[in-house]
């Protein structure tokens, strides 16, 4: 009885990290996915209101250079 006491601990051990590798593997292969997703959508927030600004500017400048009388036609 004692003789296998240390192969059912060492398998038991075994297992124990081989699960956790796998798991680990897993989540770390899972977040890189998710990075690329959370990248893209930063990116495209980060065109949107680039564009906006540049189109809230134009109007602002287009509103302001009538104000004060310049002619400013509107291509």
């Amino acid at each position: 009885m004692m003789d296998w006491i240390p192969v059912a601990l060492v398998a038991f051990k075994a297992l124990v990290l081989g699960t956790g590798m796998f798991f680990a593997i897993k989540w770390h292969y899972d977040q890189e996915q998710n990075e690329k997703r959370a990248v893209l959508l930063a990116v495209g927030k980060i065109s949107a209101v680039f564009v906006l600004s540049v189109l809230g500017l134009v109007l602002l400048t287009l509103f302001l250079g009538r104000k004060v009388g310049l002619d400013l036609p509107f291509p």
